[in-house]
């Protein structure tokens, strides 16, 4: 059983990653008028958006006055409204998109900027979890680790359920049995016979949600990149919104494109754990095949063709199911 459970959230965040494209499913995800919608504004069924579902997964581990999120400019029309319930200053708008690395430091920035003492959920808003109290476990379970142990740095690793090429993944080091163990390395969607071996050493998938110190998981970045975190700093400082808005935009067009996973935490594995999830129905949906088996693993059946967005009427995911078939063909 997962131990500590969470006590006090008073210097508890969660930051919800709602920045990206959501490319790969976009033939999903465009509408009849050939307006796409990213993925995370769209919902998998009748129900709530998957942002909406990332929000509701933060707030089972901290007050809604902590839950930030990165949004991207261009999406405006449909993260003002999903977005309605945080306060606006909990809400970080990027000008661009400078890579997953920049979308966390800014928004870590502003956190720490308001609570030095911050631990920090990182939570991606393109995951489907058929069973969220088990993960709602492990949520608070790693939040809870990073105020007993401020150092260590935690991902979530979700228990396999079989091998798959288009995930990445998470080796632990070997002769550690503890439920959070040290990292040895990553492995970036490997080919099936890697998978498998992959398996059989006990490696997990990497989920990409993440429980830290904010100090710790800063750290990581002054480490790598100095540079760019006194630039992010010194405009996050600027006196006045308007001045700081500006400034940070001004910054993006001169910062480099930085991926969390490779410019981050690949090279600096000795300060990472990595906490098993028990298997809870975990999907990215980063391609048709994982929709597929998320709409196969809905309890619900019997869903209308079209579904309320943003104010907006579209397809929704669970609608396009009968296109599946022949595009998840394609790509195997």
């Amino acid at each position: 059983m997962l131990k500590p459970e969470m006590s006090d959230t008073e210097h508890v965040w969660a930051l919800v990653l709602a920045a990206g494209e959501g490319r790969r499913l976009s033939s999903f995800t465009t509408t009849s008028s050939g307006l796409t919608i990213p993925k995370q504004f769209c919902s998998l069924d009748q129900g709530p958006s998957l942002l909406q579902d990332a929000l509701e997964r933060a707030s089972s581990v901290t007050a809604r006055e902590r839950i930030c999120a990165i949004v991207a400019v261009q999406h405006r029309l449909w993260w003002l409204e999903q977005l309605d319930g945080l306060p606006r200053e909990n809400i970080c708008v990027q000008q661009q998109n400078r890579g997953t690395a920049n979308g966390i430091l800014l928004p870590l920035l502003s956190i720490l900027e308001r609570d030095s003492e911050a631990r920090v959920l990182i939570l991606p808003s393109d995951h489907y979890v058929r069973d969220e109290q088990q993960l709602a476990r492990s949520l608070r379970y790693a939040v809870a680790r990073s105020d007993v142990d401020w150092a260590e740095i935690l991902l979530l690793g979700i228990e396999p359920l079989g091998p798959d090429t288009e995930l990445g993944y998470i080796v632990p080091r070997c002769g550690t049995t503890r439920l959070h163990q040290e990292v040895e390395r990553f492995v970036e969607k490997p080919d099936a016979v890697q998978a498998q071996a992959l398996l059989e050493q006990g490696a997990l998938w990497n989920s990409f949600i993440i429980a830290a110190d904010g100090q710790s998981l800063l750290r990581l970045y002054e480490r790598r990149w100095p540079d760019v975190v006194v630039a992010m700093r010194d405009a996050l400082s600027m006196p006045g919104s308007d001045d700081s808005g500006k400034a940070v935009a001004e910054i993006y067009l001169a910062l480099p494109e930085l991926d969390f996973s490779r410019s981050i935490l690949q090279g600096q594995e000795q300060y990472l754990r990595v906490l098993r999830v028990p298997e809870c129905g975990w999907s990215d949906l980063g391609t048709p095949q994982r929709v597929s088996h998320a709409l196969h693993a809905l309890p619900r059946i019997g869903r209308r063709p079209e579904q309320r967005v943003a104010g907006r009427t579209l397809l929704s995911l669970a609608a396009q199911h009968r296109r599946l078939g022949p595009l998840a063909r394609m790509q195997t």
